[in-house]
């Protein structure tokens, strides 16, 4: 999967877009086949998850983070299950956030392992048992919708009201990870995130189609360190124009930005340069949970930029503060009809 997207992804499709049709109908083709056919394999437990439309962040991690939250107010014991997207560990592992950092586990890893059990695994069987095994009696799956490994009991997708699904062209000519059709058959719900309008036309589709609706917006917390103070805010995530409104939202007068590839490990040099630009200008470092998660750990320059930034925190707020434990109600209820499936099945 490309991790890195195109700025022409999001914009008008041209030239670029059309040029590319031939390579996105063929990876168009195999997408949708898998999504279609592949076997997906059963978990012990029930398996909620978290995906989206688009290469490239929608929101996926803080409403994880929510539905964790309302599990457990709920009486639930959640976990999550993650791909460790930019760690290095290749076996299956429960995270410890005293022992572990983002360049093993990944950053989203580490922020989910702070609100939830959390394992990482590049099988998702494997991980969801080992879940099981730890005491999970529900997964939260960040991530992982296209690719069809577990049964789903239910699958919420993340759209951006901003950005939607870009020019609308599947990779390489866009964002899109399979023919939205075959996604739209798939899914339980969207969860439209925020006030914009470009994801309306979507949502549309998916009502008429009798999917669930549900609506978000994310929301920071407020920081009077920031309000009114010139500020640099740097950010190596998917959409870094995404954090520097939060910023905007919560007082901060940015006079400097800094952006960096999704997942991105800061060099030496561009640690220092933050560094050096900010106290050169006065300005005060704000930056991202995720991007506070890839800095901990470190010493030297790194631990420094840490010190030295305001993490800007966020939450994921459903317009209907019962969302999350109807979708969470309706996996269980899922769940359960799966298991009766299975059991006339061998029997």
């Amino acid at each position: 999967m490309v991790s890195e997207a195109p700025p022409f992804w999001w914009e008008k499709a041209d030239w670029r877009a059309y040029a590319l049709t031939p390579f996105s109908a063929i990876y168009g083709a195999v997408a949708g086949k898998r999504m279609r056919t592949a076997k997906r394999a059963s978990a012990p437990i029930p398996v909620i998850c978290v995906g989206n439309f688009t290469v490239g962040g929608a929101g996926k991690t803080p409403t994880s983070i929510a539905l964790a939250r309302a599990a457990k107010a709920m009486g639930h014991t959640p976990g999550f299950l993650s791909r460790g997207y930019g760690g290095s560990l290749d076996v299956t592992t429960l995270v410890d956030r005293d022992r572990h950092r983002a360049d093993a586990v990944g950053d989203e890893a580490l922020l989910l392992a702070a609100e939830a059990m959390t394992v990482i695994s590049r099988k998702r069987v494997d991980g969801a048992r080992k879940l099981a095994a730890e005491g999970a009696d529900l997964i939260i799956m960040d991530d992982g919708f296209q690719s069809a490994r577990l049964h789903l009991d239910f699958a919420l997708v993340v759209i951006d009201s901003v950005r939607g699904i870009g020019n609308g062209h599947l990779v390489p000519g866009g964002p899109v990870r399979a023919p939205i059709k075959e996604q739209m058959h798939q899914l339980s719900a969207i969860l439209k995130v925020g006030n914009g309008e470009a994801a309306d036309a979507l949502v549309r589709k998916a009502a008429r189609a009798g999917k669930a609706i549900h609506v978000a917006t994310i929301e920071p917390r407020p920081d009077a360190s920031l309000s009114g103070k010139n500020v640099l805010a740097y950010a190596g995530i998917a959409d870094p124009e995404k954090f520097y409104r939060t910023v905007r939202a919560i007082g901060g007068l940015i006079s400097t930005t800094r952006s960096f590839p999704d997942h991105h490990y800061f060099t030496e040099d561009e640690i220092q340069s933050l560094l050096d630009d900010a106290e050169r200008e006065d300005l005060i470092l704000a930056t991202t949970a995720k991007d506070a998660a890839r800095l901990a750990g470190h010493s030297g320059p790194a631990r420094t930029l840490l010190e030295r930034s305001k993490i800007v925190e966020i939450d994921m707020v459903f317009d209907d503060p019962n969302g999350p434990s109807t979708m969470i109600e309706a996996a269980f209820r899922n769940f359960r009809e799966r298991r009766l499936r299975e059991g006339a099945a061998k029997g």
